[in-house]
């Protein structure tokens, strides 16, 4: 489908290796770089590496992989470090075996780990269980790069035996590991480095950053769609220039359409960061840490680069994966393909009768939910009661929060009360939950939310608004995460029903993002899973009540 051309391309040549420009001549042979020319020629564009994003749930861009490919070129990212992790909890390894399969229909590179922590913790319910054999399994495929973000963290911290052998196995595998360990600072941090664990993407302060690089590990800075971290940790690249990398964690495809890893680019250089510092965390770091076959525009590499107009705006004017033209001008050259659903969803209709809530005390633990991040605060307020049920309460920015399994026909719903989406009324609603991804609602009323609820099981998975002036699905077929349709034209329908929530009253720049960490219970400190109300700091399930 798609050929590797013989060409030559001029112009001045970003040497990221060398840490030089000059103006010169690339000659392109079968997808290679067959020599490289330094001479004059016209120097109106720039030639350097193509952008890598370092860690990514592909799924949470709501498309397959060869859709986000499609996107994604746009903006001059080439490949991904990514972690099918999601689509592991819901259909295990046939769903990561999904993921390499259709990603490889592409001229992309996809680079997937083996997802460590499936489900991420024992409170709550997933569709997979992926032990230390199943681990195994993985490691051991050529395809598989890495072991995924070590998100059991206590685990780590005390020496769990399960954690532990997955943790040998990705080292007698070779494997790089990735963390993921949120506020993790002191003698704590070292442990958890010093296990094997490489990298993390959650730090939210310079001052945890700089804990972890001091004792070896990586950090990935991360603007995604709802957790941004850039503003905070970009000082690193001043004096930690090797020890830093970007990511975007998780893209909702709105967002994938206006940019990728170039806005890390573009933002780092205004700033006035140097432009060496900025281009290698996006290009050689990348490649370095984690050994991927990303050409980084040497003879002999493979001709992945692309072409931009200036070293300010980095406007892309042509992007090549393998010496294939993949995007040019702000269009994608890379054709959709057509891939079947797979899924599993079992949940039953609910009723509003289902979410209710007896008062069982005075005080109500609330989740505070933080617009740019994943973790949550506590806050403790006193219980609106009426017709003898607690409810929500609009004016104090107090609504229902609900979680139900999608893999049990028939499950009582668990209920928290949240402040920070700022809903007026209605409901949104999500099979994209982290990590586990049961169905997620929050709303201002029992009805609304229960509707919101019934609309994804009637489709088997998607995200759902609803209020007394409509109803609106966008339907994910794939897993209940992704759609199998035109990624641009998903996007635009997700752009669409996102504005529709913020119409709502919600002030939060991405809603249904927010919503879908609301589950995470691996991130502090009060989430809520399918089994009830988790603390994280304590690491264990928590009444909702304040005594």
């Amino acid at each position: 489908m798609y050929q590797k051309n013989n060409f030559n391309i001029e112009g001045n040549i970003i040497d990221i290796v060398n840490k030089r420009i000059f103006p010169g001549r690339l000659t392109i042979k079968d997808g290679r770089i067959d020599s490289i020319s330094e001479e004059a020629v016209n120097e109106s564009q720039y030639i350097l590496p193509g952008f890598i994003d370092s860690h990514i749930h592909i799924e949470s861009s709501m498309l397959i992989p060869s859709e986000f490919a499609r996107l994604a070129v746009v903006h001059g990212t080439v490949g991904t470090v990514s972690d099918p992790h999601e689509i592991a909890n819901v259909l295990g390894i046939p769903g990561i075996r999904f993921m390499i399969k259709n990603g490889n229909k592409v001229p992309f590179k996809f680079y997937f780990g083996a997802s460590s922590c499936v489900p991420a913790t024992n409170f709550e319910t997933s569709g997979a269980l992926l032990g230390p054999d199943k681990m195994e399994e993985l490691l051991k495929m050529d395809n598989i790069r890495y072991m995924s973000e070590m998100m059991n963290y206590p685990g780590v911290l005390f020496n769990d035996p399960v954690v532990f052998e997955k943790i040998r196995l990705a080292k007698k595998y070779n494997k790089p590991i990735d963390g993921h360990a949120p506020g993790l600072k002191g003698q704590d941090a070292k442990k958890y480095i010093e296990a094997g664990i490489t990298t993390d993407h959650e730090c939210f302060t310079i001052q945890e950053a700089l804990d972890k690089i001091k004792y070896g590990m990586k950090i990935l800075i991360r603007e995604g769609s709802a957790a941004k971290n850039f503003n905070e940790l970009i000082p690193l690249i001043k004096d930690y220039p090797d020890m830093v990398m970007f990511c975007s964690d998780d893209r909702h495809p709105n967002d994938l359409v206006k940019g990728h890893i170039n806005e890390h680019v573009k933002r780092a250089i205004a700033k006035g960061y140097d432009l060496f510092k900025v281009l290698r965390s996006a290009t050689f770091n990348p490649v370095r840490h984690y050994g991927l076959d990303v050409g980084l525009l040497q003879p002999g590499d493979d001709a992945d680069f692309i072409v931009v107009d200036d070293l300010k705006e980095f406007h892309v004017i042509s992007t090549f994966v393998k010496g294939t033209k993949v995007a040019e001008q702000s269009k994608s050259l890379i054709q959709s393909v057509h891939e079947e659903a797979g899924n599993v969803f079992r949940a039953g209709i609910i009723s509003s009768e289902d979410i209710r809530v007896e008062p069982r005390g005075k005080y109500l633990k609330i989740i505070q939910a933080l617009d740019g991040q994943l973790i949550t605060k506590k806050v403790i307020e006193a219980a609106k009661v009426e017709s003898n049920y607690v409810t929500v309460n609009i004016d104090k920015d107090i609504l229902k929060l609900v979680v139900l399994s999608r893999y049990q026909k028939k499950s009582k719903p668990s209920v928290a009360f949240i402040r920070g989406f700022g809903l007026k009324k209605g409901a949104i609603a999500s099979t994209i939950a982290h990590d586990s991804h049961n169905i997620i609602a929050v709303g201002t009323s029992d009805q609304q939310i229960a509707d919101a609820i019934n609309l994804l099981i009637r489709e088997k998975g998607g995200i759902s608004l609803t209020s007394e002036e409509e109803s609106v699905v966008l339907h994910l077929p794939v897993a209940g995460l992704m759609s199998n349709k035109n990624g641009f034209e998903i996007a635009s329908l997700y752009e669409n029903i996102d504005k529709k929530a913020k119409k709502l009253g919600s002030t939060l720049h991405a809603p249904y993002m927010t919503l879908s960490f609301m589950a995470l219970l691996v991130i502090p400190s009060l989430k809520l899973s399918d089994k009830g109300l988790f603390d994280n700091e304590k690491f264990e399930l928590t009444s909702l009540f304040q005594n």
